[in-house]
């Protein structure tokens, strides 16, 4: 092609764009409402009608393909939901009241005009009057439960209107959130949330009451949280967030990620459970050195693993530590469970190692204990790493044969001294002073 040719070709481009930019997608024939800065406040803002409105620019190729797919809904939709179509190009205004960042940007308007709705479906007209529905019908049962959200104000969202006690949900706004979620020792689950959302709506009373039982179950080191993104846009720009609800789970020295699971409390409270066991440091493994100890350990967890451990004269402190430290390896990999993790001397605690058959020999042994079944299980494999796993896995799966601790109760503990880290030491013997002793009385004596 020669220069001549390119030439006119290039300004035939440029002649469309400046056509395109001169007219509008949409015209008074068609069903779709051409909306300005004059008649926006009226027509949608004071309107008890649900709107759809399309944001464009009249060169975006996206917008032109829309276009029929837009007018076809909005004819399909006539008297039922409103559709209309701003030329955010030409009323640029209005494009930035609404965060219009690009094209085409859809909204919908709800019960509460103030806070609209990003639409994110797909571009077709199926798609978009599905959308509608969905909307008309949320619209619909808020009416019917009292709530209108027609507070043009916008002031109060749903959160702040009663309805659910949402004590245990912490509020986060654009101010607080770095304060109280990055770099936090907590696990926070934060729901990014717009009160005309009415997937939100149902999510709020499960939110709410997951919050209150994650709190109790994880001593609050798991945090339930809700943004309202529509109020809180820097946090919902900076998350990515682009459709409501959206729920992201934040923990120290990671990225943020997307929860992907149900939105039912049972489905929600079995995550946060999850996730504040990964999170949670190994347990701890103790030395049983009086009742209190022992009890508590094993009345407060599912399981309580104990192990009787040869007499320090036995192993040493090397000896013992290796054991120990087969344990802790244990008790890390199995914390999900959430067992509780116990150790005793040969000898120390004698009643218990009767209670679950132990008793005198075949140092180090295992138990695993349920105290509030009074029943027990026996490590029957090797004291190592794969011989306490093949256990602990069997019991995890609640396999395995198990008996009845001896006595039908929690057996007696005798308080002892704990272990002082250091190798044994024999008993020293008394010297024996034999210097007043008369040898020969002795052979006069025997027998």
């Amino acid at each position: 092609m020669g220069m001549f040719g390119a030439s006119r070709l290039l300004l035939g481009a440029v002649s469309c764009t400046f056509f395109l930019a001169a007219n509008s997608l949409y015209s008074s024939s068609d069903d779709v409402i051409e909306l300005t800065p004059t008649n926006f406040n009226k027509e949608v803002i004071q309107s008890n009608s649900l709107w759809l409105v399309e944001f464009y620019a009249p060169w975006c190729g996206h917008c032109q393909r829309l276009t029929p797919e837009w007018k076809k809904a909005a004819t399909a939709l006539k008297g039922v939901v409103k559709v209309g179509a701003v030329d955010a190009d030409k009323h640029q205004s209005l494009g930035g009241q609404y965060g219009v960042r690009g094209f085409p940007t859809i909204k919908i308007f709800g019960s509460n005009k103030n806070k609209a709705e990003d639409y994110q479906g797909g571009r077709t007209s199926d798609a978009i009057v599905d959308a509608a529905l969905s909307a008309l019908r949320s619209l619909v049962k808020d009416r019917l439960s009292g709530r209108s959200g027609g507070d043009s104000s916008g002031k109060q969202s749903s959160r702040e209107s009663g309805g659910g006690d949402k004590k245990d949900v912490i509020e986060l706004t654009d101010d607080n959130f770095d304060k109280n979620v990055v770099n936090s020792d907590e696990v926070w689950l934060v729901e990014f949330y717009a009160p005309w959302c009415g997937h939100c709506k149902n999510l709020e009373p499960e939110w709410a009451a997951a919050a209150t039982e994650v709190k109790e179950q994880t001593k609050g080191k798991v945090k339930l949280a809700a943004v309202d993104a529509t109020v809180n846009q820097m946090l919902a720009s900076r998350y990515g967030v682009r459709g409501f609800p959206t729920i992201k789970i934040f923990q120290k020295g990671e990225d943020p990620v997307d929860y992907d699971g149900g939105r039912t409390r049972s489905d929600i409270v079995a995550r946060a459970l999850d996730l504040f066991s990964e999170s949670a440091p190994p347990p701890e493994l103790l030395e049983i050195i009086d009742e209190n100890v022992a009890k508590s350990t094993c009345d407060a967890h599912q399981l309580c693993v104990i192990a009787v451990l040869p007499h320090i004269l036995d192993t040493g402190a090397a000896g013992r530590n290796s054991y120990l430290e087969v344990m802790l390896k244990m008790a890390d990999k199995y914390k999900k469970k959430m067992w509780g993790w116990l150790w005793t001397e040969a000898g120390a605690q004698s009643e218990l190692e009767n209670s679950l058959g132990i008793g005198g020999f075949g140092y180090p042994a295992m138990a695993a204990v349920n105290a509030r079944k009074m029943k027990f299980a026996l490590l029957k494999g090797s004291f190592s790493e794969q011989g306490i796993n093949e256990f602990l896995r069997e019991l995890s799966f609640g396999r395995g044969s198990t008996a009845p601790v001896g006595g039908g109760g929690f057996p007696k503990i005798n308080t002892v001294e704990p272990w002082d880290g250091k190798d044994g030491e024999l008993p020293v013997e008394d010297d024996i002073d034999l210097s007043d002793v008369d040898l020969e009385d002795w052979d006069k004596e025997e027998l």
